[in-house]
């Protein structure tokens, strides 16, 4: 039987990656390779299908959320939890999932995939589901133009069956031209027209004119987020508030917040237990490096993923430097993006009162410079991470840290930290 001989040979090529250090998406490229419908066919097996999340910023951490509210609900959900969002992750992610002869059990997956990626995969599963969450400048050598970013999540949507959750305050999510051929239901989340400053699209980003309420096609009596203040939020929906304390930081944070109890909503139908998916919310703890915080001789050491000028001026404005002793670590290998002119379009004013202590990756000379435009100190620069981050900890005993870094950076940065504290290692 095919799907038996395509899970064993799977997995016993994930436990020789895992032995020798491999990549977690390793197994999944060579499944791909002997058994190109491996992913489909095991997919198929759930109940409840396949929800999908995709969008420029933000995808990772709300898919923990979507997971965890769905499982404060009763369901048991398959995910890529480790954020591996490319088609061959989430194969490898099957292989750790399935029993030798390749049954899931699960009754819903629930994933994170790549823009580009998931057109893809939609293309071998439909999804039942999909949220998506905005629609940013990100990679330009990979996307090129944002609405090159934008047609790809309305390949993903026009391939969803059931129900598709768009961001209304996003221009292009939220566009007549975006919806108007979609043959799944459609229902959005978005923020009250009085935050709206607080949470620039990409276009408001790099305008000086007044913010404007985004004109939309869709109705603002979906979900939408009321009001927040630090790390409490009032959600509202069905002529409702509901005021939730998160565990997250992280204005952005709370805004997907929004989104997530939008698809949840959306997925539980009449069956939601409105008062656990709120207390399943509180609860979410930070995914991988997307403000966790590891201990680091007795100190707070939190890691923070940056990738794009969006998000990287978003965690500036989320995560204060006062008291901190901040390091950045940038690489432009694939999966983060070569180009990385993008760090021209990031203020840094807001850390030259504490300056950086240590500047790192293969990049370190570029982020050093575009720092001393903005009149930021610079303590070290060395693209070797791991005498960056020794020279973070021994120049700033007694203070918290934080690492501002880029995907491959953080992967690394993981794998050091984890020789002097309890960090999981994502390869």
């Amino acid at each position: 039987m095919q799907q038996t001989f395509t899970t064993l040979i799977g997995k016993a090529v994930r436990k020789l990656a895992q032995a020798r250090g491999g990549g977690s998406a390793l197994p999944g490229l060579f499944v791909e390779k002997i058994d190109p419908h491996f992913t489909a066919r095991t997919l198929e097996q759930l109940p409840r299908g396949v929800v999908l999340i995709s969008g420029t910023n933000g995808k990772t951490t709300t898919t923990k959320m979507v997971v965890e509210l769905l499982e404060g609900q009763g369901l048991t959900v398959f995910t890529n939890r480790t954020g591996s969002n490319f088609t061959r992750g989430v194969a490898a992610a099957l292989l750790g999932a399935v029993d030798r002869h390749g049954k899931l059990d699960a009754d819903i997956a629930v994933l994170e995939l790549d823009e580009a990626h998931a057109v893809h995969f939609v293309r071998a599963v439909a999804p039942r589901y999909c949220l998506l969450l905005n629609v940013m400048r990100d990679q330009l050598d990979r996307f090129g133009e944002i609405d090159k970013t934008a047609d790809l999540l309305h390949i993903i949507a026009r391939e969803t069956t059931d129900g598709v959750v768009v961001n209304r305050d996003d221009p292009r999510l939220g566009s007549q031209e975006f919806v108007s051929d979609l043959r799944a239901k459609i229902t959005s989340f978005g923020v009250d027209p009085t935050l709206l400053r607080q949470f620039p699209t990409d276009d408001t980003m790099r305008s000086q004119e007044e913010i404007a309420t985004t004109k939309t096609i869709l109705k603002s009596d979906g979900t939408s987020l009321k009001s927040f203040h630090a790390q409490h939020a009032t959600i509202s929906f069905d002529g409702k508030d509901h005021a939730v304390a998160l565990k997250l930081k992280g204005i952005y944070n709370i805004q997907n917040a929004t989104g997530a109890v939008a698809l949840t909503r959306l997925i539980m139908g009449d069956t939601l237990n409105i008062k656990q998916m709120l207390a399943s919310l509180a609860n979410v703890t930070p995914a991988f490096c997307r403000g966790e915080t590891v201990l680091i001789d007795g100190q707070p050491c939190e890691m923070v993923l940056v990738k794009n000028p969006s998000g990287f001026r978003l965690s500036l404005t989320s995560f204060s430097p006062s008291g901190y002793a901040t390091m950045i670590a940038i690489n432009d290998a694939y999966a983060d993006g070569r180009d990385m002119s993008w760090l021209w379009d990031v203020e840094f004013e807001s850390l030259r009162d504490e300056g950086v202590v240590a500047i790192s990756g293969v990049r370190c000379y570029d982020m050093a410079l575009r720092l001393q435009y903005d009149e930021v100190e610079v303590g070290h620069v060395d693209q070797d991470l791991a005498s960056s981050l020794e020279y973070l900890f021994s120049h700033s005993a007694g203070k918290p840290k934080r690492i501002f870094c880029t995907y491959t950076a953080m992967l690394a940065i993981r794998r050091e930290l984890a020789k002097q504290t309890n960090v999981e290692v994502i390869r």
